[in-house]
């Protein structure tokens, strides 16, 4: 994101008993909410200092005229020329860095700084997210976000998410999902792109509107019900206040990449509204991995009265992305990037068109009490094809998420603030899977539809209760505690149950049916500030992931798996938050240990003779024990408004994981010193969980100046990982070093922003994602040589 400080500075009017010659007064504040800043930093030509009391208020020597620099935790250092007999008041501007003073969405106050919220957070804004070419959600958050790794497998689908080691659901191995995202919750403008069931498709957000993002790290079930890994929040862009204007982004790249954007913003004093269109198309570096993507996105906030304010977005995508499949390690490692003939042959692809839309409401019933009420819903289509066939699949979610917000203030001292609210989601799905075969009209062709396989009808729905209390007490201690109680149905029906199931005496059941009621997830933090810019926390919190549908039906016996529990996540993490060196240097470190108990793997059914598998079911296995470190800084070299150098900031992240498999087994089938098929049980207690790298770091430096050119480079290692749980592959360690440069300039009502840039610079081979547990495929490559972007961003404000 782009670190934007602004600071206005307004002039009251002048007291003469108030403004002595010689001493300059004022105050700091927050221009959001108008609250006091306290220990912001006042300087006077560079010798006089003061700090800002616990009002926001400073004095401090002055004569005639000086430059006064402010300096605070989150906020850019400003210099100006003032007169010292005027009074001031410093009104700032919350930034959106790491480390802030603005609202964050996780947590129950969200008028509390960042040094008060004991919770593992980062938030990144356009600066970050448009480091590269801002179009790809991974870039982002693989180099500024510790503790998380995002993968795709396509040029802009297949996104996966893994948040402290917690990857997805039960897959191939028994270990890991490589088809779609669980454990985490993802939100764009508070509708919930995690639908009902619990299952993420991020193929069809366009990632190149998102302004803000926030990650939540570790189970979050208090507030977000089956979040057992995290919380992922987007916002997309929205009109600037007071300022009508429209605009024209266009860029260019490697492997004809093309993207353009038609922008119109209409921002008002108590309303605004933001439409934006624009298409994306790639050809791909490899055999059949074109892609292209139409989005339209519509973003309002309205101001009713001085109680009550609404928002509302209203969505379109339609993507389209070939696959070629996953390279087995051989092809990979020879740099054979030809695909898999199987994908191919079968025209594999991820086809998504999507239709969201949601509206809330705010009312402030006084000044203790608000409410936030959203409802929400979207549609979908989907077809897909992948070596084993074609899905088929037409998903409608809806639902509500309504929060009563509480501030009480018990003495002068104490103060005591909470929400308390409900959310609640329902699916509603078709899918059919399809066989597919040679084209006998055109036998070069892809092959087509052959005959239909399943055709399933799927009803889930979540609900969730929560409430969260924080009691700030003296010496600047505060305690979080609350619960979240979630549920969860699933119903199944499959419709083609009559074509070979209907006849007397048989079992296989037409509807099947689960549920998962009272999983409480409780939380519990204490915070403690100690000092005005630095704090100390610990916490501990709960989360779950239920079962999807695909797991709760034995598809051989039509018998449904009544044993299986939800996998449960608990984290104790430990933490602080701060800043050094007059405010330049922006810290954030954290230790954990989360333990995801009860997760899934397989078990095997032999026949009577011991000779053949008759089919395998999922249960609950082991354990994984992630101990883990997140360090993340930021430094300030330069941040002035009056020199050449406007920005100067170095950044760095490190990750250190060890992540490990406790009682955790798999069964596969093998032969026997007889040569016949028997069960072989895999343990794998001990081992390294496999898809983490133990060590990953980021190095970068952003720059800023005042005649309009910009840059930032950053440099990225992720060390080598074991992607099979038996630690027999591993994949090599690779490093990134990536470049962007720009020119940015206002001329009148024009405005003007010309980049270029380019990543992997050193020609290094690395992997978009790893099917873990997934041989003989498991690569999807990255480009192994250096490839280019560029582009123009105009803007006309009326």
């Amino acid at each position: 994101m782009r670190h934007i400080f602004l600071l206005t500075l307004s002039m009251l009017v002048t007291y003469a008993s108030l403004a002595q010659n010689g001493q300059l007064k004022g105050k700091v504040v927050d221009a959001s909410t108008n609250a006091p800043l306290a220990a912001a930093t006042i300087e006077i030509d560079g010798k006089g200092r003061t700090t800002t009391n616990d009002n926001g208020e400073f004095s401090v020597d002055c004569a005639g005229s000086a430059i006064v620099r402010v300096s605070y935790v989150g906020y850019e250092t400003f210099s100006k020329t003032a007169d010292c007999a005027t009074e001031l008041v410093f009104s700032l501007i919350s930034s959106t860095k790491s480390l802030q003073e603005v609202e964050v969405t996780a947590l129950s106050n969200p008028n509390r700084s960042l040094l008060e919220q004991p919770i593992s957070i980062v938030k990144l804004g356009s600066q970050e997210l448009k480091r590269s070419t801002g179009l790809f959600l991974d870039d982002a958050i693989n180099t500024s976000v510790p503790g998380v790794f995002m993968e795709r497998r396509t040029i802009s689908g297949g996104q996966q998410i893994n948040i402290r080691g917690y990857g997805s659901g039960m897959g191939f191995r028994g270990i890991s999902s490589n088809f779609d995202s669980q454990g985490v919750k993802m939100y764009l403008n508070g509708i919930p792109i995690t639908d009902a069931e619990g299952i993420t498709v991020m193929d069809d957000v366009d990632y190149g509107s998102v302004s803000n993002l926030e990650v939540s790290k570790g189970p979050s079930g208090t507030l977000y019900g089956l979040a057992i890994s995290g919380v992922v929040n987007l916002q997309t862009q929205k009109a600037e206040k007071g300022q009508t204007s429209i605009g024209e982004d266009f860029m260019v790249g490697s492997y004809g990449l093309q993207r353009s954007t038609t922008r119109l913003a209409i921002g008002g004093e108590k309303s605004s509204f933001l439409i934006n269109y624009g298409h994306q198309k790639y050809d791909g570096f490899m055999p059949h991995t074109r892609s292209h993507k139409n989005f339209v996105n519509m973003m309002g906030d309205y101001v009713l009265n001085d109680k009550q304010s609404m928002t509302s977005y209203l969505g379109f995508s339609d993507s389209y992305d070939e696959r070629n499949g996953e390279l087995t390690k051989e092809q990979y490692e020879t740099f054979d990037y030809s695909g898999n003939s199987r994908y191919i042959a079968n025209n594999a692809h991820s086809a998504v068109k999507t239709f969201r839309a949601g509206v809330g409401h705010t009312y402030h019933f006084n000044d203790h009490v608000s409410n936030t009420t959203s409802l929400f819903g979207s549609a979908q289509e989907m077809d897909n094809s992948s070596a084993g066939g074609w899905t088929d699949k037409t998903p409608l979610n809806y639902g509500f998420r309504s929060t009563f917000d509480k501030q009480f203030k018990l003495s002068e001292a104490v103060t005591l603030s909470g929400i308390t609210g409900v959310e609640m989601q329902q699916m509603e799905a078709f899918t059919a899977g399809y066989g597919m075969g040679a084209d006998s009209t055109n036998l070069s062709g892809y092959n087509v539809i052959t005959a239909i396989r399943s055709n399933q009808a799927t009803t889930s729905s979540t609900s969730s209760y929560f409430t969260q209390w924080t009691l700030s007490l003296p010496s600047d201690i505060s305690v979080t505690a609350g619960i979240g109680i979630s549920n969860m149905k699933l119903r199944l029906e499959d419709r083609l149950w009559g074509l070979t199931n209907d006849h007397p005496g048989n079992a296989r059941l037409k509807t099947y049916e689960n549920t998962y009621n009272g999983l409480a997830s409780p939380s519990f933090a204490i915070n403690k500030k100690i000092s005005k810019v630095a704090s100390v926390y610990a916490s501990y919190s709960v989360g779950y992931k239920a079962p999807v549908s695909s797991n709760i039906l034995i598809s051989t016996t039509g018998q449904l798996n009544t044993g299986l529990e939800p996998e449960k996540g608990t984290q104790i993490e430990i933490g602080t938050k701060g800043s050094m060196i007059d405010n330049r240097l922006f810290y954030t470190v954290a230790g954990f240990n989360a333990k995801f108990q009860d997760k899934f793997t397989n078990v095997t059914v032999q026949n009577p003779s011991n000779t053949a598998t008759l089919y395998s079911y999922i249960i609950n296995g082991g354990s994984l024990n992630n101990t883990g470190l997140e360090v993340l800084v930021n430094y300030n070299v330069v941040s002035s408004n009056t020199g050449f150098l406007k920005l100067l900031r170095p950044f760095a992240n490190l990750t250190y994981s060890h992540f490990t498999y406790d009682n955790f087994t798999y069964e596969t089938i093998g032969k026997s010193v007889v040569n016949q098929d028997s069960t072989i049980v895999n343990d794998y207690s001990g081992n390294a969980v496999a898809g983490v790298s133990p060590v990953v770091f980021n190095l970068g430096v952003d720059v800023d100046t005042k005649p309009g050119f910009y840059g930032n480079l950053n440099f990225n290692y992720r060390s080598s990982m074991f992607y099979t749980s038996d630690e027999v592959n591993e994949t090599e360690a690779y490093s990134l070093l990536n470049i962007k440069a720009g020119f940015r300039k206002s001329f009148g009502h024009f405005n003007l922003d010309a980049y270029f840039g380019a990543n992997n610079i050193t020609g290094e081979q690395y992997y978009q994602m790893v099917f873990v547990n997934q041989i003989p495929d498991a690569y999807i490559p990255a480009p192994n040589e250096i490839n280019f972007f560029g582009g123009v961003n105009l803007k006309y404000t009326f």
